[in-house]
């Protein structure tokens, strides 16, 4: 039986590093082809300026690379695992590692192409501001990596953790939780940080006086931006270092499993609605400098409404965490706790990007024209709180599911 269970967490190893590296080689390709594309549109402007163009691109490449390296990393350590002595549950931990660093690594690539596609475009517009458009390129490649670094850190305490005291049920539920949910929140935190280090990397170009400003406005969009992949991690460490031992273990693990899938999946849409508004704050910041102080307000109060599904999600998650469940074995029992998690997780994509659309084309237009900020910004909320129904609604349900059926 010993050695059964040693192959088995052998099996799980290599499957969680074909997860790894499979999702995370996605994010980095795209970025990267996205960056060469936008790079080769640039030199057919401007032919001369090829040699610049083309190092700047492979600069920008390298660094949205280093999310498939992070990938590459944990599913190298997972294929040459020494599994003897190991229980069945370290096999679901190299899983959820697995999925934590390949889903993690998909948005930091795809948001690190934006910057460097951008530094093309904006460097055939204004070779003088190579300089400056290079080292914007690179902060906000940087920022991009933090999801996916928030995800690394999670696979490694996934990896070299010891369950082997921790019975295996429900604790498999907790660590793929773990893995889902902040691989998932990573997702939209990745893209969306990549939007405004894009749009203020071409906005240097066009207004390099207005550096400073302009990438200040990148920090602080690209900030709030991260936060989804924030709560993202928190659960997956409540998951990972909460005991639940003195659970139920039936349904105990749909719970955990539902807790990882809500936060998770209602992070994706806020953390891509505050890239939109982020990106058009930043453009319109390079547009017009002197409005920097209502565009930035604006912004982060576009944000701040557009981050709400995620805190609907990151609600249910506590709520299934801690929930007090009778032991059943009845699959409708089960059902429901994984239920109100997937139900609230997808319920929060689409109002979280939704409501950041709504937010950015009213940060476009406050730049365009700064005197309707208090029409236009009220607009906005109405739009906004429209689209926040939906979210609302799969609240209701989720909150319907746990405590009233």
């Amino acid at each position: 039986m010993a050695i059964l269970e040693v192959q088995w967490v052998e099996a799980a190893a290599y499957v969680g590093a074909a997860l790894c590296m499979g999702f995370g080689a996605i994010g980095a390709a795209l970025g990267e082809g996205y960056a060469a594309g936008r790079a080769a549109q640039a030199i057919a402007k401007d032919s001369e300026l090829s040699g610049p163009i083309l190092k700047n691109m492979l600069i920008g490449q390298a660094v949205a690379e280093s999310a498939g390296i992070f990938a590459l990393v944990i599913a190298m350590l997972m294929l040459f695992v020494n599994a003897e002595g190991a229980t069945l549950v370290q096999g679901f931990a190299y899983l959820g590692s697995g999925l934590a660093m390949g889903l993690g690594a998909v948005g930091s690539g795809l948001g690190s192409g934006f910057p460097a596609a951008e530094a093309s475009e904006g460097l055939a517009s204004n070779p003088s501001t190579a300089g400056s458009l290079t080292t914007n390129m690179l902060i906000g490649a940087a920022i991009c990596q933090t999801p996916a670094i928030f995800a690394m850190v999670v696979a490694f305490m996934l990896m070299f953790t010891d369950y082997s005291s921790m019975a295996l049920w429900p604790t498999w539920a907790a660590l793929l939780g773990a893995g889902l949910s902040v691989g998932l929140a990573a997702i939209g935190s990745g893209v969306g940080s990549g939007m405004p280090a894009g749009s203020s990397t071409l906005g240097i170009s066009r207004q390099p006086a207005a550096a400073s400003q302009i990438r200040t406005n990148m920090l602080i969009g690209s900030a709030v931006s991260q936060t989804p992949a924030i709560f993202g991690m928190v659960v997956a460490f409540m998951l990972m270092f909460v005991d639940f031992s003195d659970r139920a273990a039936w349904p105990t693990w749909a719970a955990l499993l539902g807790a990882g899938l809500s936060t998770g999946l209602s992070a994706i849409g806020p953390g891509i609605g505050n890239g939109f508004t982020a990106w058009e704050a930043s453009a319109g910041v390079a547009r017009v400098p002197e409005a920097s102080g209502p565009i930035t307000t604006t912004m982060l109060i576009g944000q701040t409404v557009a981050q709400s599904t995620v805190i609907y999600g990151f609600l249910v998650s506590l709520i299934l965490l801690f929930i007090p469940l009778e032991a059943s074995t009845n699959i409708v029992d089960w059902t429901i706790p994984l239920s109100a998690g997937i139900c609230m997780g997808f319920g929060g994509i689409g109002p979280g990007i939704g409501e950041g659309i709504a937010a950015a084309y009213a940060v476009n237009r406050i730049a365009r024209d700064a005197e309707q900020r208090v029409l236009l910004t009220r607009v906005m909320l109405v739009g906004q709180a429209v689209a926040e129904s939906t979210g609302i609604y799969s609240l209701i349900v989720s909150l319907l599911l746990l405590f009233v059926v």
